[in-house]
């Protein structure tokens, strides 16, 4: 028998899944009472070198409430060439060409290893994915000219069918015409108003797109439709797009003196949106915005055009001071939902020392799953690498990118859906198994997913209906999660995954359902649920709610005696739990002082779409220690880790930090490592560097990399991440272990610890 561990990452290969529990509690009360919700975290694209190539369509329940997909879970008569449906027990007819099946010959979607599987949907219209560029011109040379670079070296990286468009914004914003020979020709717009999408098709003359007429005389040539003249093909535009690019200048309109330039980036932003809802609805589409500053005019602006006014802090929204905040999300907001209703994505690449309105735009990017990206300035390899990186390809060389998706969701009757978390937006569809309660974007169970990609993560909330545990013993709860996707080669796909855990009696088997707690995914689905809650409430009460949580949690599974503090004891799957909540609690995602908005906007909209491994990096950084006494090992988040003759490698995800002990930071500026006999010191100062690049050279966006050492200014990002066990208050009390002191007020885990046994064993509590 293999252990739990063992078989949570089993099925997290296979299937893409992890759940908070692994056996389910078999009553609606029970279920309430073990704190941590019924959720799962699921990748509906994880990469799977294994899965065959399917090229024909699924094989449906024919009840109409039901519409499940044929799986490894449903019991099959071969010879009767029946299936019983294993969510509503419907018997089914297989199709006539499933004629030959039997138990020796089965077809791919009843083999169990296959409890997910892809089909190709061969009838579907093959359509190429669409790029709109949306390019800032309010930027000076150094960095346009950076960015020119950055699109002109794109094209060659885009699949060559896709379609691709241009517009620009300064003052104005223009809509280039690609489709013009030796002529560079573009319709202005004003920066201040904003246009419905009719009136872009009217002044635009455009239509959708016109199917050549059939009745036309054959080999007569076929005219080509006029929405090509925005959005063509890359093969066919690749050079006058070039050209166009390299001419592109600043924004001529001149600048006062103390003025910020006016940027119309709300009106582009809408004029991309509408023409794309003009002519490419529900087609994969993704609209990729380079942004250079703050918007400062017409609908969206969120700072006016005076240097002297700086844009909104914490502070001032705290304080509602922030004059243009509320206008700006509701402008955001209705874009980002018209996008999100026809398939297309919103990519925000935000490359400047100021803010530049993230936080109101973000929406765009979180309903429709587009990246968003924060960076210094176009110039910076962050950027560069990171452009590049959105068109990486898998092993197969397909684009590692799908386009305009649904996920669709199936669950036994015991269980209801009571909500979603992630990149997504709600598509309304009731059903039998939907939950009358909300936890995120529920009432609902189906989900539109305007692109994703292998890394993208899903949390999916249930609850369990029964009333009383009247779930036979040895019986299994099943759920099927049905993705349906443009590929990037313009196929739909639409892949199945179908997984089932069995049920477990609470008032009589905790031990059975407490072994099969996953740590990690709890503390991610957590973390999901209260930055949801830290965008809707005061921060304050979001931290207050999540250590009522650890409290009850330790109270229901924690081994102690009434009052007795040290008696208390976790069981294994649960000891680094408390650990999680409390980097959690002192992370950038709940703790917003010294943070700009758009920056914690920024980090929240990545720990709500990555994947469990990279969401718990963000939560609690790993840290790598090297030295002279043996090969690197990971340490602990602590004050206690950093000593003098050791060098250091923290990921925070965010960002990639080599520290150099004091002596080693002193033998360096020696340059000890010059000298051939001290090979081995040179030796161990590039080990971490190696380490550094590997993982420089795989995560997107690509995190900030820092080189300091022992009293170096960004130091500071290394000691606002340990846990301060040793601090200016108590740097004397332990012996003098070697260690750094921290200078901070905050608690360290082991008085989080202390004061959480206390009051998980009080009698009061």
């Amino acid at each position: 028998m293999s252990t739990y561990e063992e078989f949570i990452q089993n099925n997290e290969d296979r299937d893409g899944i992890r759940f908070t529990w692994n056996v389910w509690p078999s009553s609606r009360i029970e279920a309430t009472r073990l704190v941590v919700p019924l959720a799962c975290l699921y990748q509906p694209l994880k990469e799977r070198p294994d899965l065959p190539p399917i090229q024909y369509e699924p094989v449906f329940c024919t009840r109409n409430t039901c519409r499940a997909i044929l799986n490894p879970m449903c019991q099959v008569d071969y010879r009767a060439k029946l299936w019983v449906c294993n969510f509503c027990f419907q018997r089914n007819p297989f199709p006539p060409q499933y004629a030959a099946i039997s138990e020796q010959h089965q077809p791919a979607e009843l083999i169990p290893n296959f409890s997910t599987i892809e089909y190709t949907i061969a009838r579907a219209q093959t359509m190429p994915p669409i790029f709109l560029l949306v390019v800032d011109t309010c930027l000076d040379e150094e960095e346009l000219s950076a960015l020119k670079d950055s699109l002109q070296t794109s094209l060659s990286l885009m699949p060559q069918n896709a379609l691709v468009g241009l517009i620009t914004f300064g003052r104005m914003v223009q809509i280039h015409e690609l489709g013009t020979e030796g002529i560079s020709k573009c319709y202005v717009f004003k920066g201040t108003k904003d246009l419905p999408g009719k009136q872009i098709q009217e002044q635009l003359g455009i239509g959708r797109v016109n199917m050549p007429n059939p009745q036309q005389r054959p080999g007569a040539p076929v005219p080509q439709p006029p929405v090509h003249r925005f959005l063509q093909p890359v093969k066919q535009c690749d050079m006058a797009l070039t050209d166009l690019l390299g001419e592109l200048g600043r924004d001529p309109w001149p600048l006062g003196v103390g003025k910020r330039p006016l940027r119309s980036s709300g009106v582009a932003l809408s004029l991309a949106v509408g023409l794309l809802e003009v002519t490419y609805p529900n087609t994969g589409a993704r609209i990729m915005m380079f942004l250079g500053g703050p918007c400062s005019q017409g609908p969206g602006q969120v700072v006016n055009d005076e240097l002297k006014q700086p844009i909104r802090s914490h502070h001032d929204i705290h304080k509602d001071n922030a004059k243009y905040m509320k206008k700006a999300i509701k402008h955001y907001e209705a874009l980002s939902l018209r996008a999100a209703t026809n398939g297309h994505s919103i990519d925000i690449y935000s490359c400047a020392l100021d803010q530049t309105g993230l936080m109101e735009m973000k929406q765009c990017c979180n309903s429709t799953g587009g990246h968003m990206v924060m960076g210094d300035s176009f110039n910076s390899s962050l950027f560069k690498q990171t452009f590049q990186r959105v068109f990486a390809k898998d092993q197969k060389g397909d684009y590692k990118m799908a386009f305009n998706g649904t996920l669709e969701v199936k669950c036994s009757r015991e269980l209801k859906i009571t909500g979603a978390i992630g990149s997504c937006v709600s598509l309304n569809v009731k059903g039998p198994c939907v939950s009358d309660q909300e936890v995120g974007m529920g009432n609902t169970s189906e989900w539109k997913m305007c692109t994703f990609t292998p890394s993208t993560t899903m949390a999916i909330f249930f609850e369990v209906v029964n009333q009383h545990a009247a779930v036979p013993q040895g019986g299994r709860g099943c759920v099927q999660l049905i993705t349906q996707y443009q590929h990037s080669s313009g196929q739909r796909r639409v892949r199945v995954t179908t997984v089932a855990r069995n049920w477990g009696d609470a008032a009589v088997n905790l031990h059975h359902i407490a072994a099969g707690f996953d740590q990690e995914a709890s503390a991610v689905v957590m973390a999901r649920l209260v930055v949801y809650r830290a965008e809707l409430e005061d921060g304050p009460d979001v931290l207050r709610w999540l250590d009522r949580m650890l409290i009850r949690l330790c109270q229901k599974f924690g081994e102690y005696g009434k009052d007795d503090p040290n008696s208390f004891r976790l069981a294994e799957n649960f000891s680094l739990y408390p650990q999680f909540m409390y980097h959690l609690r002192r992370s950038q995602f709940l703790q917003v002082f010294n943070n700009s908005p758009d920056e914690t906007t920024f980090y929240r909209h990545m720990l709500m779409r990555e994947d469990l491994t990279q969401s718990l990096i963000m939560i609690q950084p790993i840290l790598y220690s090297y030295s002279f006494e043996g090969p690197p090992e990971p340490v602990l988040l602590d004050t206690s880790s950093i000593q003098p003759d050791r060098i250091l490698l923290m990921d925070t995800f965010f960002q990639i930090l080599i520290y150099h002990g004091e002596t080693i930071a002193q033998w360096r500026a020696l340059r000890y490592q010059d000298m051939p006999e001290y090979e081995s010191f040179a030796q161990l100062l590039r080990a971490p560097v190696d380490d550094a690049q590997e993982i420089l050279q795989t995560r997107f966006p690509v995190p900030r990399y820092i080189d300091t050492e022992h009293g170096g200014s960004q130091a500071r990002f290394l000691l606002s991440k340990v846990n301060p066990s040793q601090t200016h208050n108590n740097m004397y009390a332990y012996g003098g272990d070697g260690g750094a002191p921290v200078l901070t007020d905050d608690v360290s885990l082991q008085v989080f610890m202390e004061h959480l046994k206390k009051l998980a064993v009080s009698s009061t509590a």
